[in-house]
């Protein structure tokens, strides 16, 4: 398998996160949204911990985002890793082929294709195949394609960041920027560091703070708002097909 040619899809972006409940589906429902204007597609390609007709993720990135086209191309009752919790239920495990022609088919009929990954970004999704596996087959080389990192905001950050963009980088892949999650009203010390330091030590911008209370919103309001929690340079580059601005770095010092 190849991934296509930027001429034959729209943008492709994986998210994936430092660990689980960093706020990747919130992220992903506010990628969503901040790229109202064009169509989008959210993929999760594996969800767990949800039952045969009860709502996943992308029941809740619909409720926030509005109008998405969302596609799951599995699911496993037990909130475990992917292919733990396949095991465990006696269900064949994530086949990774499966995955990246959804994605593929998506991203031949959208502007901009988001797929969240599950857990971190070495979760194991199937047999041996992870959210990087599926990106390095779906992200074209040499676009905005990339993979956006979610990261909690205190202590461990660091460490957690930059564990996380070499394994992105260790496949070849482009990190495309990282997102804050969870950024309470009363940063503490160590948060207020890691916001500073976190370009410094990974080599990647700080593209995006999701507010603690982001989910809570109405969604109306979470559609209206969600644009200002990214760089604006940034957003156009990654998700209007603008031009992006790589030396920016007013978002993460002021916002």
């Amino acid at each position: 398998m190849s991934a296509p040619t930027p001429s034959t899809r729209g943008r492709v972006l994986a998210v994936t996160g430092t660990s689980t409940d960093v706020g990747k589906t919130v992220v992903t429902a506010a990628l969503a949204a901040a790229a109202r204007a064009t169509t989008v597609a959210v993929c999760k390609p594996v969800q767990t911990g949800v039952a045969p007709g009860e709502p996943g993720d992308l029941v809740e990135v619909s409720r926030l985002a509005g109008d998405v086209t969302t596609v799951e191309s599995y699911r496993y009752p037990e909130p475990l890793a992917p292919d733990t919790a396949a095991r465990r239920a006696g269900m064949p495990l994530a086949d990774p082929a499966v995955i990246v022609r959804a994605v593929d088919d998506l991203a031949s009929t959208h502007d901009l294709t988001v797929v969240e990954g599950a857990g971190g970004v070495l979760v194991r999704l199937g047999e041996s195949a992870t959210i990087l596996d599926v990106a390095a087959e779906t992200l074209a080389p040499g676009t905005d394609d990339g993979v956006v990192i979610v990261v909690a905001p205190g202590l461990g950050a660091l460490n957690h960041a930059e564990l996380t963009v070499d394994a992105v980088r260790a496949r070849g892949l482009r990190p495309a920027g990282l997102v804050i999650g969870w950024w309470p009203e009363e940063p503490d010390l160590a948060m207020r560091c890691n916001r500073s330091d976190l370009p410094r030590i990974t080599g990647v911008r700080v593209v995006g703070v999701l507010p603690a209370g982001a989910a809570a919103l109405d969604p109306a309001d979470f559609r209206r708002t969600a644009p200002s929690w990214f760089d604006p340079d940034w957003l156009g580059g990654s998700l209007d097909g603008r031009p992006t601005s790589l030396a920016s770095t007013s978002f993460a010092q002021t916002s």
